[in-house]
């Protein structure tokens, strides 16, 4: 009996320790919309990748957005079906459908991976004097969205906000699907990768 306990009490160890490295929230004790403290102030962008459940990760940014975190959206991805819009165009209809302001948005439309939606949009960042950036992204690709976007521009503040759940992954239960542990370890592996100097 001890040792079924221990077992479930290192599986469950386990699952947490995967979760919150894969998506760290940087807004998680601010409330709502900025305050006065540090991790909880407005930045100047709100950023959005595409890929896994586009929409949801646009939606999250929005809501950002319209909770005040930040006065300018920035949605970044390349079409996933070559014959149609880009997907980050696609996210800033959503945006305008939602009623932000066409000014307020800009797109990155050429990236097709996690390294280039930073490399790409870094340089929006850069030739716009952006400061300070809250990075949006389903919650199994947060870190790697981070890792990518601080490692090319080290002087500008990237903070955290994954999407807890959406059509792929949830925040607490991803565990107990094969998708979930499939989405959970590529993204470790890929991680392991990046910080050891390879492409993703």
């Amino acid at each position: 009996m001890k040792w079924l306990i221990s077992i479930a009490a290192t599986f469950f160890v386990i699952v947490i320790a995967i979760s919150v490295f894969l998506a760290p929230d940087s807004l998680v004790d601010c409330g709502d919309t900025p305050s006065g403290e540090s991790s909880c102030q407005k930045a100047d962008a709100i950023i959005a990748v595409s890929g896994g459940d586009t929409q949801a990760r646009t939606e999250e940014a929005i809501a950002l957005y319209q909770n005040g975190w930040a006065d300018k959206l920035i949605f970044s991805g390349a079409a996933s079906d070559k014959s149609g819009p880009s997907n980050a165009a696609v996210m800033r209809q959503l945006a305008i459908k939602a009623g932000i302001s066409p000014t307020a948005i800009v797109i990155e439309q050429n990236s097709e991976t996690t390294k280039q939606n930073a490399e790409k949009t870094v340089d929006i960042l850069q030739s716009s004097g952006i400061k300070s950036a809250l990075l949006v992204s389903s919650s199994y690709h947060q870190k790697r969205v981070l890792i990518e976007f601080r490692r090319r521009a080290p002087n500008i503040e990237f903070r955290s906000h994954p999407v807890p759940d959406d059509k792929q992954w949830s925040q607490n239960w991803w565990w107990l699907t094969p998708g979930g542990w499939y989405l959970a370890l590529s993204e470790v592996v890929k991680i392991i990768i990046v910080q050891t100097g390879g492409s993703r």
